[in-house]
């Protein structure tokens, strides 16, 4: 983080107070899978909206950061407009937040956010280094349909949940399983993900349930490249 700060960010633009940074980006770990606030974001740190803008901006270029965009759709649906904001290393998240040992990510609360950022970042990576053509958005309208990730190939779309829980259950493709309702409209039968943190994939007759340690799995990683 120090060689971050007092070295790369000063190749990408100037950034007088440098203390004042260094918060803005533990902060910024702390709204990790969250939309983007730019006003609570400046307010909380100190500083304008424009200098919390550029300063995301600065992480973004350091690949650091990514905003994750909401779905856009032609249906009539109510959206959030709003991007998420993720980390490409969870590790540095933690590092950010004080934590230092699995079991104090275990009890964190914020445990379920990192975990989605982790496994939407690994699945962005995966793409980019694929060369996979097609969008990574997320889904959320204003009555409360929610899916973490949605992969748009050419033809056909992906919808992905991310849950921090040990326990498959039905419970895990609820959000998805809403959701795929309603984009029937504009994709055609998108298949359904669900990345936990368990140990035994289960499948279901809505959905694939994956744990964690499968998500790069070749057969996981064919329903991420529609």
């Amino acid at each position: 983080m120090a060689t971050y700060i007092e070295r790369d960010v000063r190749t990408v633009r100037s950034v007088g107070d440098l203390a004042a940074f260094q918060r803005f980006v533990q902060l910024a770990a702390g709204r990790t899978a969250q939309m983007v606030n730019y006003s609570s974001l400046a307010g909380d740190c100190g500083v304008t909206q424009p200098t919390a803008k550029a300063w995301l901006s600065i992480l973004e270029a350091g690949f650091v950061v990514f905003r994750l965009p909401a779905l856009r759709s032609t249906a009539r649906k109510r959206l959030v407009k709003m991007p998420k904001l993720h980390f490409y290393d969870t590790g540095l998240v933690c590092w950010l937040l004080g934590i230092r040992s699995p079991d104090q990510l275990a009890a964190h609360p914020l445990r379920g956010p990192i975990f989605e950022s982790w496994v939407v970042s690994e699945i962005a990576k995966h793409r980019t280094n694929r060369g996979s053509a097609g969008t990574l958005s997320y889904y959320r309208d204003r009555n409360g349909a929610e899916v973490d990730l949605v992969v748009e190939g050419p033809e056909q779309a992906s919808l992905v949940e991310a849950k921090a829980s040990a326990t498959p259950s039905a419970a895990l493709l609820a959000g998805a399983r809403r959701v795929r309702g309603h984009l029937a409209e504009s994709h055609a039968s998108p298949d359904t993900l669900c990345v936990y943190g368990g140990d035994a994939p289960q499948r279901r007759s809505d959905g694939l349930i994956v744990p964690w340690e499968q998500l790069h799995h070749p057969q996981t990683l064919e329903h991420l490249t529609p």
